[in-house]
Protein backbone atom coordinates (compact mmCIF):
# COMPACT_ATOMS: atom_id res chain seq x y z
CA UNK A 1 0.00 0.00 0.00
CA UNK A 2 1.33 3.38 -1.47
CA UNK A 3 0.99 6.22 2.11
CA UNK A 4 1.52 9.64 2.48
CA UNK A 5 1.68 12.38 4.42
CA UNK A 6 0.46 15.88 3.86
CA UNK A 7 1.81 18.95 6.83
CA UNK A 8 -1.27 20.97 6.94
CA UNK A 9 -0.74 22.27 10.40
CA UNK A 10 0.63 26.02 9.73
CA UNK A 11 -1.29 28.87 10.78
CA UNK A 12 -1.01 30.71 7.41
CA UNK A 13 -0.40 34.22 9.01
CA UNK A 14 0.64 35.50 5.58
CA UNK A 15 -2.19 34.72 3.85
CA UNK A 16 -4.43 36.64 6.65
CA UNK A 17 -7.21 37.71 7.05
CA UNK A 18 -8.01 35.01 4.69
CA UNK A 19 -6.47 32.37 7.32
CA UNK A 20 -8.55 33.69 10.84
CA UNK A 21 -11.03 31.06 9.65
CA UNK A 22 -9.32 28.82 7.54
CA UNK A 23 -6.49 26.64 7.24
CA UNK A 24 -4.62 27.47 4.21
CA UNK A 25 -4.93 23.92 2.77
CA UNK A 26 -8.29 24.03 2.67
CA UNK A 27 -8.98 27.64 1.10
CA UNK A 28 -10.10 27.52 -2.46
CA UNK A 29 -8.28 27.29 -5.84
CA UNK A 30 -9.43 26.73 -9.06
CA UNK A 31 -12.65 25.90 -7.69
CA UNK A 32 -11.67 23.38 -4.84
CA UNK A 33 -10.16 23.66 -1.79
CA UNK A 34 -6.45 23.26 -2.37
CA UNK A 35 -6.27 19.91 -0.23
CA UNK A 36 -8.25 18.47 -2.28
CA UNK A 37 -5.93 18.93 -5.87
CA UNK A 38 -3.64 17.24 -3.50
CA UNK A 39 -5.18 14.71 -2.91
CA UNK A 40 -6.28 13.92 -6.48
CA UNK A 41 -2.88 14.34 -7.26
CA UNK A 42 -1.61 11.54 -4.91
CA UNK A 43 -5.02 9.11 -5.82
CA UNK A 44 -3.73 9.60 -9.15
CA UNK A 45 -0.06 8.44 -8.12
CA UNK A 46 -1.57 5.28 -6.61
CA UNK A 47 -1.49 6.36 -2.79
CA UNK A 48 -4.36 4.55 -0.73
CA UNK A 49 -3.85 5.94 2.53
CA UNK A 50 -2.86 9.94 3.37
CA UNK A 51 -2.30 11.04 6.96
CA UNK A 52 -3.08 14.68 7.58
CA UNK A 53 -0.65 16.06 9.86
CA UNK A 54 -2.75 18.71 11.39
CA UNK A 55 -2.80 21.60 14.15
CA UNK A 56 -4.24 24.66 13.52
CA UNK A 57 -8.06 24.77 13.36
CA UNK A 58 -7.61 20.85 12.92
CA UNK A 59 -11.37 19.62 13.31
CA UNK A 60 -11.73 21.16 9.87
CA UNK A 61 -10.10 18.86 7.92
CA UNK A 62 -12.33 16.43 9.35
CA UNK A 63 -15.67 18.40 8.56
CA UNK A 64 -14.14 18.93 4.52
CA UNK A 65 -13.94 15.24 4.15
CA UNK A 66 -16.56 13.99 6.72
CA UNK A 67 -18.53 12.76 3.24
CA UNK A 68 -15.72 11.66 0.97
CA UNK A 69 -16.58 9.02 -1.29
CA UNK A 70 -13.64 8.07 -3.28
CA UNK A 71 -11.05 4.71 -2.35
CA UNK A 72 -8.69 6.47 0.26
CA UNK A 73 -8.09 5.89 3.96
CA UNK A 74 -7.56 9.24 5.55
CA UNK A 75 -6.08 9.37 9.27
CA UNK A 76 -5.64 12.58 11.33
CA UNK A 77 -2.33 13.03 13.30
CA UNK A 78 -3.39 16.60 15.55
CA UNK A 79 -0.13 18.28 16.87
CA UNK A 80 -0.79 19.69 20.35
CA UNK A 81 2.40 21.58 20.85
CA UNK A 82 4.68 22.79 18.27
CA UNK A 83 6.65 19.65 17.05
CA UNK A 84 8.71 21.07 14.10
CA UNK A 85 8.75 20.07 10.70
CA UNK A 86 10.06 16.73 11.65
CA UNK A 87 7.80 16.21 14.68
CA UNK A 88 4.72 16.94 12.92
CA UNK A 89 6.02 14.09 10.33
CA UNK A 90 7.09 11.98 12.97
CA UNK A 91 3.73 12.55 14.80
CA UNK A 92 2.12 11.59 11.92
CA UNK A 93 4.04 8.33 11.01
CA UNK A 94 2.73 6.56 13.78
CA UNK A 95 -0.63 6.27 11.87
CA UNK A 96 0.96 4.51 8.79
CA UNK A 97 0.28 0.96 8.39
CA UNK A 98 3.58 0.12 6.18
CA UNK A 99 6.57 -1.73 7.01
CA UNK A 100 9.87 -0.05 8.13
CA UNK A 101 11.42 -0.56 4.90
CA UNK A 102 8.03 1.11 2.46
CA UNK A 103 8.35 4.51 0.60
CA UNK A 104 6.03 7.18 2.44
CA UNK A 105 5.36 10.43 0.42
CA UNK A 106 5.27 13.63 2.18
CA UNK A 107 4.35 17.27 0.70
CA UNK A 108 3.88 20.49 2.59
CA UNK A 109 0.08 21.81 2.34
CA UNK A 110 1.18 24.97 0.49
CA UNK A 111 2.86 23.65 -2.74
CA UNK A 112 1.73 23.39 -6.32
CA UNK A 113 3.78 21.56 -7.87
CA UNK A 114 4.07 19.50 -11.34
CA UNK A 115 5.88 17.06 -10.12
CA UNK A 116 5.26 13.55 -11.32
CA UNK A 117 4.93 11.30 -8.22
CA UNK A 118 5.25 7.67 -9.72
CA UNK A 119 8.98 9.12 -11.51
CA UNK A 120 9.89 10.54 -8.16
CA UNK A 121 8.97 7.33 -6.30
CA UNK A 122 10.62 5.06 -9.15
CA UNK A 123 14.03 7.23 -8.72
CA UNK A 124 13.75 6.30 -4.24
CA UNK A 125 13.63 2.56 -5.46
CA UNK A 126 16.31 2.99 -7.85
CA UNK A 127 18.85 4.24 -5.51
CA UNK A 128 17.89 2.61 -2.41
CA UNK A 129 17.59 5.75 -1.02
CA UNK A 130 16.35 6.60 2.43
CA UNK A 131 15.35 10.35 1.47
CA UNK A 132 14.89 11.33 -1.97
CA UNK A 133 13.81 15.26 -1.78
CA UNK A 134 12.34 16.68 -5.24
CA UNK A 135 14.65 19.88 -6.09
CA UNK A 136 13.53 22.79 -8.20
CA UNK A 137 16.16 25.67 -9.83
CA UNK A 138 14.88 28.95 -8.80
CA UNK A 139 16.06 32.08 -10.95
CA UNK A 140 17.13 33.74 -7.25
CA UNK A 141 18.13 31.87 -5.00
CA UNK A 142 18.89 34.00 -2.01
CA UNK A 143 15.26 33.53 -0.62
CA UNK A 144 15.87 29.82 0.41
CA UNK A 145 18.52 27.52 1.73
CA UNK A 146 20.30 25.81 -0.93
CA UNK A 147 20.69 22.07 -1.74
CA UNK A 148 23.99 21.35 -3.75
CA UNK A 149 24.44 17.84 -5.09
CA UNK A 150 26.79 15.87 -6.63
CA UNK A 151 26.97 14.44 -10.56
CA UNK A 152 24.55 11.15 -9.25
CA UNK A 153 22.44 13.39 -7.63
CA UNK A 154 23.60 12.87 -3.98
CA UNK A 155 22.75 15.53 -1.53
CA UNK A 156 25.76 17.42 -0.53
CA UNK A 157 24.95 19.12 2.53
CA UNK A 158 21.72 22.03 3.42
CA UNK A 159 22.94 25.66 3.18
CA UNK A 160 21.26 28.70 5.07
CA UNK A 161 19.90 30.82 2.84
CA UNK A 162 22.75 32.79 1.02
CA UNK A 163 23.49 36.57 1.62
CA UNK A 164 25.93 37.23 -0.77
CA UNK A 165 26.09 36.29 -5.31
CA UNK A 166 29.39 33.93 -3.90
CA UNK A 167 27.69 31.96 -1.63
CA UNK A 168 24.92 30.78 -4.22
CA UNK A 169 26.62 27.83 -4.98
CA UNK A 170 23.52 25.92 -6.75
CA UNK A 171 19.71 27.34 -7.79
CA UNK A 172 18.39 23.87 -6.38
CA UNK A 173 16.33 24.43 -3.40
CA UNK A 174 14.04 22.06 -1.57
CA UNK A 175 10.27 21.69 -2.93
CA UNK A 176 8.77 20.70 -0.42
CA UNK A 177 7.84 17.12 -1.67
CA UNK A 178 10.12 14.25 -0.12
CA UNK A 179 9.57 10.11 -0.03
CA UNK A 180 11.21 8.55 3.18
CA UNK A 181 12.13 5.25 4.18
CA UNK A 182 9.54 4.47 6.26
CA UNK A 183 12.47 3.45 9.19
CA UNK A 184 13.85 7.02 8.99
CA UNK A 185 10.41 8.59 9.80
CA UNK A 186 10.49 6.06 12.90
CA UNK A 187 14.05 7.81 14.00
CA UNK A 188 12.88 10.71 14.21
CA UNK A 189 12.94 11.96 17.80
CA UNK A 190 8.85 11.90 19.27
CA UNK A 191 9.40 14.13 22.08
CA UNK A 192 10.76 17.70 21.30
CA UNK A 193 10.30 19.79 18.03
CA UNK A 194 12.77 18.69 15.19
CA UNK A 195 13.33 20.58 11.91
CA UNK A 196 13.79 17.98 8.90
CA UNK A 197 15.32 20.79 6.99
CA UNK A 198 17.98 21.98 10.20
CA UNK A 199 18.38 18.56 11.70
CA UNK A 200 17.00 15.01 10.52
CA UNK A 201 18.62 16.09 6.95
CA UNK A 202 21.61 17.73 7.71
CA UNK A 203 22.42 14.14 10.35
CA UNK A 204 21.51 12.09 7.55
CA UNK A 205 24.10 13.49 5.10
CA UNK A 206 26.50 13.87 7.93
CA UNK A 207 26.62 10.10 8.58
CA UNK A 208 26.87 9.18 4.91
CA UNK A 209 23.13 8.23 4.83
CA UNK A 210 21.61 7.35 1.26
CA UNK A 211 19.74 11.33 0.81
CA UNK A 212 19.30 12.55 -3.12
CA UNK A 213 17.98 14.98 -4.70
CA UNK A 214 15.69 14.54 -7.62
CA UNK A 215 15.57 17.51 -9.79
CA UNK A 216 13.19 18.47 -12.52
CA UNK A 217 11.99 21.90 -13.97
CA UNK A 218 8.21 21.20 -13.56
CA UNK A 219 6.17 23.97 -12.37
CA UNK A 220 6.65 24.68 -8.84
CA UNK A 221 5.16 27.37 -6.77
CA UNK A 222 4.41 28.55 -3.09
CA UNK A 223 1.44 29.50 -2.61
CA UNK A 224 2.24 31.08 1.12
CA UNK A 225 1.56 34.83 -0.22
CA UNK A 226 -1.73 36.81 -1.65
CA UNK A 227 0.50 37.24 -5.04
CA UNK A 228 1.33 34.10 -5.16
CA UNK A 229 -2.26 32.50 -4.47
CA UNK A 230 -4.09 34.42 -6.58
CA UNK A 231 -1.22 33.23 -9.55
CA UNK A 232 -1.35 29.86 -8.36
CA UNK A 233 -4.78 29.49 -8.73
CA UNK A 234 -5.09 31.46 -12.22
CA UNK A 235 -2.18 28.64 -13.44
CA UNK A 236 -4.61 25.86 -12.94
CA UNK A 237 -7.52 27.67 -14.65
CA UNK A 238 -5.12 28.33 -17.55
CA UNK A 239 -3.47 25.14 -17.90
CA UNK A 240 -0.07 26.71 -16.61
CA UNK A 241 -0.28 24.32 -14.03
CA UNK A 242 -2.26 20.77 -13.85
CA UNK A 243 -4.50 19.26 -11.82
CA UNK A 244 -7.03 16.26 -11.87
CA UNK A 245 -10.09 18.34 -11.12
CA UNK A 246 -9.48 21.11 -13.63
CA UNK A 247 -10.74 20.43 -16.65
CA UNK A 248 -9.83 22.36 -20.38
CA UNK A 249 -7.50 25.32 -19.95
CA UNK A 250 -9.86 28.62 -19.57
CA UNK A 251 -9.65 32.36 -19.21
CA UNK A 252 -12.10 31.67 -15.92
CA UNK A 253 -13.92 29.39 -14.02
CA UNK A 254 -17.10 30.67 -13.25
CA UNK A 255 -19.53 28.72 -10.61
CA UNK A 256 -22.85 27.25 -11.85
CA UNK A 257 -24.82 29.15 -9.69
CA UNK A 258 -22.87 32.60 -10.13
CA UNK A 259 -24.31 35.72 -12.46
CA UNK A 260 -21.98 37.41 -14.32
CA UNK A 261 -23.45 40.17 -16.38
CA UNK A 262 -22.48 39.87 -20.22
CA UNK A 263 -20.67 43.04 -20.07
CA UNK A 264 -18.62 41.91 -17.70
CA UNK A 265 -14.92 40.89 -17.92
CA UNK A 266 -13.45 38.18 -16.36
CA UNK A 267 -9.77 36.82 -17.56
CA UNK A 268 -6.72 35.43 -16.25
CA UNK A 269 -7.45 32.67 -14.81
CA UNK A 270 -10.02 34.03 -12.48
CA UNK A 271 -12.52 31.93 -10.63
CA UNK A 272 -16.20 33.41 -9.57
CA UNK A 273 -17.33 30.99 -6.49
CA UNK A 274 -21.38 29.61 -5.86
CA UNK A 275 -23.94 32.47 -5.98
CA UNK A 276 -21.28 35.36 -6.48
CA UNK A 277 -22.87 38.56 -8.46
CA UNK A 278 -20.83 40.62 -11.40
CA UNK A 279 -22.13 43.33 -12.41
CA UNK A 280 -22.21 45.45 -15.32
CA UNK A 281 -18.74 46.34 -16.99
CA UNK A 282 -16.97 44.78 -14.31
CA UNK A 283 -13.20 43.59 -15.06
CA UNK A 284 -11.88 40.91 -12.77
CA UNK A 285 -8.46 39.52 -13.99
CA UNK A 286 -5.97 36.90 -12.21
CA UNK A 287 -8.70 37.29 -8.95
CA UNK A 288 -10.69 34.84 -6.81
CA UNK A 289 -14.08 36.11 -6.38
CA UNK A 290 -15.25 33.98 -3.52
CA UNK A 291 -19.05 32.54 -2.94
CA UNK A 292 -21.65 35.18 -1.77
CA UNK A 293 -19.71 37.91 -3.16
CA UNK A 294 -21.16 40.79 -5.11
CA UNK A 295 -18.80 43.41 -7.47
CA UNK A 296 -21.42 46.63 -8.64
CA UNK A 297 -21.09 47.54 -12.14
CA UNK A 298 -17.85 49.16 -13.58
CA UNK A 299 -15.81 47.37 -10.94
CA UNK A 300 -12.11 46.37 -11.34
CA UNK A 301 -10.54 43.89 -9.84
CA UNK A 302 -6.78 43.07 -10.24
CA UNK A 303 -4.64 40.13 -9.06
CA UNK A 304 -6.65 39.65 -5.77
CA UNK A 305 -8.77 37.85 -3.04
CA UNK A 306 -12.61 39.07 -2.44
CA UNK A 307 -13.33 36.49 0.76
CA UNK A 308 -16.74 34.95 0.60
CA UNK A 309 -19.76 37.09 1.04
CA UNK A 310 -18.91 40.46 0.80
CA UNK A 311 -19.58 42.97 -1.12
CA UNK A 312 -17.28 45.77 -3.77
CA UNK A 313 -19.30 48.93 -4.80
CA UNK A 314 -19.45 50.08 -8.11
CA UNK A 315 -16.54 51.66 -10.33
CA UNK A 316 -13.97 50.59 -7.18
CA UNK A 317 -10.49 49.28 -7.95
CA UNK A 318 -8.33 46.62 -6.26
CA UNK A 319 -5.01 45.59 -6.93
CA UNK A 320 -3.06 42.91 -4.72
CA UNK A 321 -5.88 43.44 -2.34
CA UNK A 322 -7.50 40.97 0.02
CA UNK A 323 -10.78 41.76 1.45
CA UNK A 324 -11.86 39.64 4.31
CA UNK A 325 -14.92 37.91 4.60
CA UNK A 326 -18.48 39.96 4.70
CA UNK A 327 -16.63 42.92 3.97
CA UNK A 328 -18.14 45.66 2.74
CA UNK A 329 -16.19 48.30 0.31
CA UNK A 330 -18.27 50.92 -0.84
CA UNK A 331 -18.55 52.36 -4.25
CA UNK A 332 -15.58 54.65 -5.75
CA UNK A 333 -13.03 53.46 -3.95
CA UNK A 334 -9.12 53.04 -4.96
CA UNK A 335 -7.28 50.51 -2.73
CA UNK A 336 -3.69 50.30 -3.21
CA UNK A 337 -1.50 47.36 -3.73
CA UNK A 338 -0.88 44.97 -0.43
CA UNK A 339 -3.78 47.06 1.76
CA UNK A 340 -5.39 43.59 3.47
CA UNK A 341 -9.25 44.42 4.44
CA UNK A 342 -10.03 42.81 7.93
CA UNK A 343 -13.19 40.35 8.20
CA UNK A 344 -16.56 42.57 8.57
CA UNK A 345 -14.59 45.90 7.82
CA UNK A 346 -17.30 48.56 6.44
CA UNK A 347 -15.45 51.25 3.69
CA UNK A 348 -17.72 54.24 2.56
CA UNK A 349 -18.15 55.14 -0.65
CA UNK A 350 -15.11 57.23 -1.84
CA UNK A 351 -13.33 56.17 1.47
CA UNK A 352 -9.93 55.10 0.26
CA UNK A 353 -8.87 56.99 -2.78
CA UNK A 354 -5.21 57.11 -4.26
CA UNK A 355 -6.17 59.79 -6.49
CA UNK A 356 -8.06 63.04 -5.63
CA UNK A 357 -12.05 63.41 -4.63
CA UNK A 358 -14.50 65.32 -6.07
CA UNK A 359 -16.89 64.85 -3.39
CA UNK A 360 -18.07 67.91 -1.46
CA UNK A 361 -16.54 68.01 2.58
CA UNK A 362 -19.73 67.16 4.24
CA UNK A 363 -18.59 68.93 7.76
CA UNK A 364 -19.76 72.11 8.44
CA UNK A 365 -16.91 74.54 8.54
Amino acid sequence: MQEAIILVGGKGTRLRPLTNHTPKPLLGVAGSSFIRHQIAKLMDAGVEHVVFATSYLASLFEEEFKDFTRELKISYAVEEVPLGTGGAIRNAARLLDGPADASVLVLNGDILSGVDLNALLERHAEREAEVTLHLTRVPDPRAFGLVPTDGSGRVLSFLEKPKTAEECVTDKINAGCYVFRRSVLDAIPADREVSVEQETFPQLVARGGRVFGHTTDDYWRDLGTPLAFVHGSADLVTGKAASPLVGRPAEALVHPTAVVDPTARVTGGSTIGPRAVIGAHVVVEHSIISGGVTVGDGARIHESVVDHDSSIGSESVLREVVVGCHAHIGAQNELPAQLRLSCGIRIPAQGVRVSGTAVACPTIH
